[in-house]
């Protein structure tokens, strides 16, 4: 009882160390950057009724949006990885591998591209799109059933269509795609409130729903037969929690582009710390993430400044060593 209780305690305190990690890394990133900014212009900003000077201008209408952004994309991408892993049963399952973020990602180039002057409708759009492209992967993968080894072929396969989709409007549309390019690349240049009011929402309701289905997942995860001797529902479980994956990373797509690694190594880096149980794994999760993309978002502004590297550049740099060190560490 007293290892359960050592462990439980374990996991809050890693799960606390997280949240006061974030809180810190945004704070910083407030700090840095091409005009630099003290702790008490970010404190006066923060309590004031009017801006009236530059650097209050600097934290509330870009530095501390754009963080708000960053965090929020890296929780829904980190989450709807965690969620899609524990679905389909495979370590390499995240929103971009499946075919989710393709989806999402292919909507959001055609109004770029086709109807630049209704770009304030990809929000919606790639959240369409990204259902689309799960209700596409389980209807390929459904046979008597849907085996997570199907989900997977079915969403590798179906990612490659819609990749294809994507790769044609580039072509076909080269007069147009310098808006897409960057969207696709994936960054946060440019974010601001109105971006932080349409991902919100997404975000908190993505993010609820996922909690409340963490014991569901814990119980999926241990197999179908098992989970189904425990009297879950896998077909039902399977198919809802792809719903709330599919909506985590149509958020974040929207409104940052196609970022990859995210959903692919937060859950395995606390998966190393906290174990499988996702009542500890999706909120911590959600931290590591917002934490991880805030740092690389801040990096990219300050590394080659006035320059800016796009976050998603950043994010496959530090990400693919990390990936290939669990892949050397598990075989």
């Amino acid at each position: 009882m007293a290892s359960i209780n050592e462990r439980k305690a374990f996991r809050l305190s890693v799960i606390f160390i997280l949240l006061i990690a974030v809180i810190a890394c945004m704070i910083i990133s407030l700090i840095w950057g091409s005009t630099p900014v003290s702790l008490a212009e970010i404190w006066r900003t923060l309590w004031a009724d009017e801006l009236t000077d530059t650097a209050s201008q600097i934290i509330w209408n870009i530095r501390l949006p754009r963080n708000i952004v960053a965090a929020l994309v890296g929780a829904c991408l980190a989450v709807s990885g965690a969620i899609l892993q524990a679905v389909m049963k495979n370590p390499l399952a995240d929103p971009q591998i499946v075919g989710v973020s393709s989806g999402a990602g292919l909507a959001g180039v055609i109004v770029l591209i086709l109807f630049p002057g209704y770009d304030y409708i990809v929000p919606l759009v790639a959240f369409l799109g990204a259902m689309g492209a799960a209700l596409m992967v389980y209807a390929l993968a459904w046979k008597n059933g849907v085996r997570p080894s199907r989900i997977i072929l079915a969403g590798v396969a179906v990612a490659a269509f819609l990749g294809s989709g994507i790769s044609a409007l580039l072509v076909f549309y080269g007069d147009r795609v310098q808006g897409a390019l960057l969207w696709m690349v994936g960054g946060l240049s440019a974010r601001s409130w109105p971006q932080v009011e349409v991902l919100f929402p997404y975000a908190m309701i993505g993010l609820f729903l996922a909690c409340l289905g963490a014991k569901r997942l814990t119980i999926l995860s241990l197999g179908d037969e098992t989970a189904k001797g425990l009297g879950l529902k896998v077909e039902q479980t399977r198919f809802m929690m792809t719903a709330v994956a599919a909506l985590l990373a149509a958020g974040a797509v929207s409104i940052a582009g196609l970022i990859g690694f995210v959903g692919l190594v937060i859950p395995h880096m606390l998966r190393l710390i906290i174990g499988n149980d996702y009542a500890y794994l999706l909120p911590g999760s959600a931290l590591l993430g917002a934490f991880v993309l805030v740092v690389s978002d801040t990096v990219g502004r300050v590394l080659m400044s006035p320059i800016e590297i796009p976050v998603g550049i950043i994010m496959a740099f530090f990400g693919a060593p990390f990936f290939l060190y669990l892949l050397r560490r598990d075989s």
